[in-house]
This record gives C-alpha cells, sequence and structure tokens, in this order.
C-alpha cells in the first residue's frame, strides 16, 4: 500500500505571504507550484522549486485560469483554445525554473475553478490535457479521481494519469467536491482528514457529505496549502499513514525507478 502526498504551493505574491510552504515540504511529496496566474510570482515560483528539489520533492506545475483577483476560483468564459494556450504558458514558466536546477517537471495539475470544470466538461479536460501533452508526454496528469471524463481527457492525449482524491475536503454522493462557500465542505480536524485517506487507500472508499459510501480509487492525495490547519493536518497525515504501514512517495512518470 502507497500514496502521493500532494500539496498547493508558491502560492505567496510578492510582500504578501500564504501557507507555510518550508513547513509543508517535511511532510509531503509532491509540490504543486503556482505559475503567477492566481497567485505566485517568479520570485516565488523560483524559490518554491528549489526548496521542494532540496528537500527531494516531486515538482509539478499548478496552472488556472487567469483569475489573480479571486485566486483562480472563479468560473472564466474562455475557449477550449484559450485554455490550451493558457496552460501551455504556465507549464513552460515553471519548468524554466525546475530547468535550472538541473532537473524537469513530474506532474501537472490544474487548479481551482479550471480543474472543477474539466471534471464535468469534457472539452475543458481535453483543452488541458493538450496543453500538457503539447509541452511534454512523460508529464503526469493529475486529474480528480472521480471525473471519468478527465481521466479519459489524460488518456486520448497519451498521457499518464494520477487519480487524484482530496484529504482536506469534503465529497457530495456524486464524486464532486462540496462547494466551498457551504459549511463543512472543508475538513480542518487533523485526525478526521487522516482517517478520511487510510479509508480511502485500506478500503477504496470515503463517506460522502450525506453519510453514504463512495467507491473511490487513487494515487494521490492533496493537501490544499492554504488551509488553515494544513501543517497539522500533513504531520498527523504521515504519522498516521507510517503506524498503518502505508508508504508514501512521489508520483513517478513512466519508466523511472
Amino acid at each position: 500500500m502507497q500514496i502521493d502526498i500532494n500539496c498547493d504551493m508558491g502560492e505567496s505574491f510578492g510582500h504578501y505571504k500564504l501557507g507555510n510552504d518550508i513547513a509543508l515540504l517535511e511532510y509531503v511529496t509532491s509540490a504543486n507550484v503556482a505559475c503567477g496566474f492566481h497567485a505566485g510570482d517568479p520570485l516565488v515560483m523560483s524559490e518554491t522549486v528549489r526548496l521542494a528539489l532540496d528537500k527531494g520533492v516531486a515538482v509539478g506545475a499548478h496552472p488556472s485560469y487567469p483569475d489573480l483577483q479571486g485566486f483562480g476560483r472563479r468560473k472564466m468564459e474562455m475557449t477550449p483554445a484559450e485554455i490550451e494556450a493558457f496552460i501551455l504558458y504556465q507549464i513552460g514558466a515553471l519548468a524554466a525554473f525546475v530547468h535550472t536546477q538541473g532537473t524537469t517537471l513530474t506532474h501537472v495539475k490544474a487548479h481551482g475553478a479550471v480543474y472543477n470544470v474539466a471534471a464535468l466538461e469534457l472539452p475543458v479536460a481535453e483543452a488541458i490535457a493538450r496543453g500538457i501533452a503539447r509541452f511534454d508526454q512523460t508529464l503526469i496528469m493529475v486529474a480528480l479521481a472521480t471525473s471519468p471524463l478527465m481521466i479519459e481527457a489524460g488518456h486520448r492525449a497519451g498521457l499518464q494519469v494520477a487519480r487524484e482524491a482530496f484529504a482536506d475536503r469534503k465529497y457530495n454522493p456524486d464524486g464532486t467536491l462540496v462547494n466551498r462557500k457551504l459549511p463543512g465542505s472543508l475538513i480542518t480536524d487533523p485526525v478526521k482528514a487522516a482517517e478520511q485517506v487510510v479509508r480511502l487507500v485500506k478500503k477504496g472508499e470515503i463517506i460522502a457529505s450525506d453519510g453514504s459510501i463512495l467507491e473511490l480509487q487513487a494515487d494521490t492525495v492533496c493537501i490544499h496549502g492554504d488551509g488553515p490547519t494544513a501543517l497539522e493536518i500533513a504531520r498527523h497525515l504521515r504519522e498516521t499513514l507510517a503506524t498503518e504501514n502505508i508508504k508514501t512517495c512521489a508520483l513517478q512518470k513512466r519508466g523511472e525507478n
């Protein structure tokens, strides 16, 4: 039994600091680094990449809608061609910083609203997949584990797909995430977050918001770096997984040992 723990990082901007990336990097195995369109800036991107690689944490791009004001969490009316180009643009920007460290990106995980829309709308999922594949077909596309559309889009583009679940979010019975605006949508209790992940890994299921059982298979679980108890969740999750004899390891591209 094994699982990757990924975390959204590099979401500070200029003088504004968000998240506790340095501390979180002690506990996660993959970092999704903001590319400047919902958060982050060139200096933040450069430093986050350096810190992650110094800790042996795999680095992935975390592209979004061009929505700095709304933190990428507002749906935008964009054509598939626009989305594809914006995804490609952001991957290229982050890849430059990774290149200067003598290595390459491991994965790409879309952020916020564009990720959620892609889970439900095939043209958006395909646009994201095309943008990734145009840059590098060896990159892993991270897709919502409960979205056949995203997984299909990644595979059709010739990409390796990693199915993602969330440690700190509640699910609706249909597999979608509970809207952040609703009470109880976020899991802030480290114990409950760890219980959700352990159940996922061991039983292939989680408990949905209405108490029903949702079957779910995942390769990676996410902790949101801007969450109020992100560090506590990450620390407790790593400790709990070790106790449960569940190995934590970064996503690996095809052909890597």
